[in-house]
């Protein structure tokens, strides 16, 4: 059903008009008119025609003016203009108003129908695509809050790889390199400093999240994540490192605003603590940070700075070098580690004079922690008495050359470890998954099988196996049960039903074409004299 508005002050113009619409679209359009321009604006308010056949002159306000009023409150009606004034400015005008006809009067009934055709054509299209909108809008009111939420898990568990941070950054519009981290948390009251009813307010919570996602999206430019018992983790972009004074209590009274409206919207009542603005890899930090302000005040909004000393590094610290030191470390990054720490030291050396006891000491700190990582992750044994040299030798060293080589040295030295001692893991259960291969290869087996023999998750031993043997579980099995299928068919006594069972094929049909397709043969031909 198309609406179509009539405006023209001729009572025969309008009833043509009728009676042509009537005759060619019959039953397809609902026709209203108006006869002066006031009429037509009012009509078209209530109305809120798809097609408007306009004359240019009309009593009151002409239909130029007319146009652009209607317009305002229905930007995608179509206009047709038919007019007695075959005048240029008229018709400049109604160009730029978006009318897609411009008829001088008389016009033919062929004419009319044609462009009413074109008119309804484009009425269709705006529909559809409208249409299209609201459908992918609906789909996005599904999807982004799990992309949302993925990308939150994923700062800060560190659940992830490089390159998925970068798929979120970029599905979310991401630019900035750091954030802070909001925590809301949710109560049937505030006593001292939490939150009562946490378990049975946490249902509520979530019934009313997609509410309470508008409310806190209102407030910041922020990433939302789920909700986590009767706790909301929120991520908010920054572009600088550091919050301003006027900025810190710009964000703490539009948190306390936000505190404010959930509870008159849903009746939930709600804390809400700020962490410290940190890199993306320190989000968990921020988080935490958020969590402990509101456990140091009663207060419903708590930002770090403010109830939670914190301490200060000297002007000038290398702090993100130092944790790029440690975090490489962790990670078995032996080149980025190296790389990192000199850097670091000839900070150091550039800072204090050589052999500074200060910088002697530093590297001290910095590879006893790098080994603590070590033993942490099962690199190597604690042994009480392993370094007592240490000490003595870091002392000793008279010049800075030396002493960097040292330090440079014992961080390669854990890193290798950490490095050894994942790649040992990983050897030991890929020869264990191997040697239940040669074992279990006549069986039915299965990658959930081997998992569970190895006590590991089916999709971890998966990526392992894969990158280690360069082929995933059934292409090695199939290839094991194949070469062993080989070395039986030279034995002239079994037959072949006999052979396809003992290499873990209950079909001999099923068996011939998997053979065939890793050998270019099949078994018989094989057996006859093709051996490859």
């Amino acid at each position: 059903m198309y609406k179509i508005m009539l405006a023209d002050d001729e009572g025969i113009v309008i009833e043509s008009l009728q009676f042509i619409i009537e005759k060619n679209f019959k039953g397809k359009c609902q026709v209203e008119f108006a006869k002066t321009g006031r009429n037509v604006i009012e009509l078209a308010e209530h109305f809120r025609p798809d097609i408007a056949f306009m004359d240019i002159q009309m009593p009151g306000i002409n239909g130029i003016d007319a146009m652009k009023e209607i317009r305002k409150s229905n930007p995608g009606i179509l206009f047709i203009v038919l007019s007695a004034y075959d005048k240029f400015d008229y018709a400049q005008k109604a160009i730029n108003l978006g009318v897609i006809e411009y008829l001088n009067k008389p016009v033919s009934q062929k004419v009319i129908v044609e462009v009413l055709e074109k008119a309804m054509k484009l009425v269709d299209e705006n529909r559809e695509k409208r249409s299209n909108d609201l459908m992918i809008k609906e789909k996005l009111e599904i999807v982004v809050p799990i992309i949302e939420n993925g990308f939150i898990y994923s700062i800060m568990f560190q659940e992830h790889f490089t390159e998925d941070i970068d798929n979120y950054r970029n599905m979310l519009g991401i630019t900035e390199e750091y954030g802070y981290m909001l925590a809301l948390v949710s109560g049937e009251s505030q006593k001292g400093n939490y939150m009562t009813n946490a378990v049975g307010t946490s249902i509520k919570t979530q019934m009313n999240y997609q509410k309470i996602r508008e409310l806190v999206k209102e407030e910041y430019p922020c990433i939302i994540g789920s909700i986590m018992s009767n706790k909301i983790a929120v991520f908010v972009p920054c572009e600088n490192k550091k919050l301003d004074y006027n900025e810190r209590i710009d964000l703490i009274e539009k948190s306390r605003n936000l505190a404010r409206k959930l509870k008159n919207t849903l009746g939930i009542s709600f804390r809400i603590g700020i962490g410290s603005i940190r890199p993306l890899n320190e989000s968990m930090e921020s988080y935490n940070e958020a969590l402990k302000s509101l456990l140091n005040t009663t207060g419903s909004v708590a930002h770090v700075d403010d109830v939670t000393p914190r301490y200060n590094n000297e002007e000038g610290y290398p702090v993100d070098i130092e944790k790029s030191i440690l975090n490489s470390l962790r990670e078995g990054n032996t080149a980025d580690c190296i790389r990192q720490a000199n850097v670091f030291f000839d900070w150091m050396t550039e800072k204090y004079p050589s052999g500074d006891m200060n910088v002697k000491l530093k590297v001290l700190e910095l590879v006893l922690f790098a080994e603590h990582e070590v033993f942490l992750s099962g690199g190597s044994n604690y042994v009480f008495s392993g370094r007592e040299d240490y000490l003595a030798a870091v002392t000793e060293f008279k010049d800075s050359t030396a002493l960097k080589s040292w330090f440079v040295s014992k961080l390669t030295e854990a890193c290798h470890n950490i490095v050894i001692k994942k790649e040992e893991n990983s050897n030991s259960m890929i020869k264990k998954a191997q040697d239940y291969i040669l074992l279990n290869y006549k069986k039915d087996i299965s990658l959930d099988d081997i998992s569970r023999e190895l006590d590991i998750s089916p999709y971890y031993f998966s990526k392992i196996f894969k990158e280690y043997t360069g082929t995933n579980f059934i292409e090695y099995l199939t290839n094991v049960r194949i070469e062993k299928a080989k070395i039986l068919l030279q034995d002239n006594e079994k037959s072949m039903k006999e052979i396809c069972g003992e290499v873990g094929y209950s079909d001999p049909n099923y068996f011939s074409r998997i053979f065939k397709k890793y050998t270019g043969k099949t078994p018989t031909e094989y057996k006859e004299g093709g051996m490859v």
